[in-house]
């Protein structure tokens, strides 16, 4: 029998009033994966993971959360199987990080040892009994994805889980996903940090204007782009040496101060030229970087925006 996806979304519709927030959805997000999940302020993020908690319902199309419907007779078993960390996470101030999270672990009938456990997991056990008024932003998150943790959940919807959180403890946080994703957990997660995210997701959906622009892996993305590939290249070589290149109008040249040239072409050209610059004269090394989440976003945010595309 095939597991039911962790998040099914059908031609998903959310009107309020006038304002229409999302229009023909339709999104599968299997179990076991990490996505991310893009788009400006207003691309209809936020309402996407209430109508996934069961917060929302939809005004058009159906939802199903781990084979059940979030608003149906089963939402509150369902929610107990739902870690949500909000963008905004707010704790009472006079409780210590231990009291907050135990009160958190009674509400979802855990006992207290788990969340003492999750506390050394997201490494706030030294300042565990401190007050929370005490704690920096980053420690505040942290404290925020314990509290998503509790009860074991299959399915976490994190909202800008990076927020406030230094570059050391970003990294364990996305390998604390990983190691999550490895016991079967799926995670959707928003962020505009689209450089960070970029090595850490399985795959990526892109919303703009309440629409689903794309989503897939990035190669699945690059491969629906015409977007080039940059290929750098160091070493000295004579004057002239590259004006072939430069006359073919498939092919952008660009040379920086140190004397490096970068070259951007069409993916599809890419092997043939890599095979003349290998044989070239004086090239010492060859880099090449395909287009990064950076311009696929803005690609399929902007697709007719007068630009030059750069990975």
């Amino acid at each position: 029998m095939t597991a039911a996806p962790a998040i099914a979304l059908e031609g998903i519709g959310r009107r309020f009033g006038a304002l229409t927030a999302l229009n023909g959805v339709s999104l599968t997000v299997p179990e076991g994966q990490i996505w991310g999940l893009l788009g400006h302020n207003g691309a209809g993020k936020t309402t996407m993971m209430k109508l996934v908690l069961g917060l929302l319902r939809p005004s058009t199309g159906t939802v199903r959360v781990l084979g059940l419907t979030p608003t149906g007779p089963e939402a509150g078993a369902l929610r107990r199987r739902i870690g949500y960390l909000p963008e905004a996470v707010a704790f009472y101030d006079d409780l210590s990080g231990r009291e907050a999270l135990r009160y958190f672990a009674r509400l979802k009938g855990r006992p207290a040892r788990e969340a003492d456990g999750l506390l050394e997991r997201v490494e706030l056990a030294a300042a565990a009994d401190r007050r929370i008024k005490t704690y920096s932003k980053g420690m505040r998150q942290r404290l925020g994805l314990a509290q998503a943790l509790l009860g074991d959940p299959r399915l976490l919807l994190l909202d800008e889980p990076t927020v406030g959180l230094d570059p050391i403890a970003t990294g364990r946080f996305y390998q604390l996903l990983r190691d999550l994703r490895d016991q079967g957990v799926t995670t959707l997660l928003s962020s505009h940090v689209l450089p960070g995210i970029e090595r850490h997701v399985d795959r990526v959906a892109i919303l703009g204007g309440g629409r689903l622009l794309a989503s897939g892996t990035m190669e699945e993305l690059r491969a629906a782009t015409p977007l080039p590939v940059s290929i750098r290249l160091c070493g000295t070589w004579p004057p002239g040496q590259w004006q072939d290149l430069v006359s073919d109008p498939r092919i952008s040249v660009r040379r920086h101060a140190a004397g490096d040239l970068e070259i951007l072409v069409p993916a599809g050209g890419k092997l043939d030229l890599l095979r003349q610059l290998m044989a070239a004269e004086g090239v010492a090394d060859i880099s090449l970087t395909p287009p990064g989440l950076e311009a696929l976003y803005a690609h399929f945010c902007h697709p007719d925006s007068p630009r030059r595309e750069t990975p």
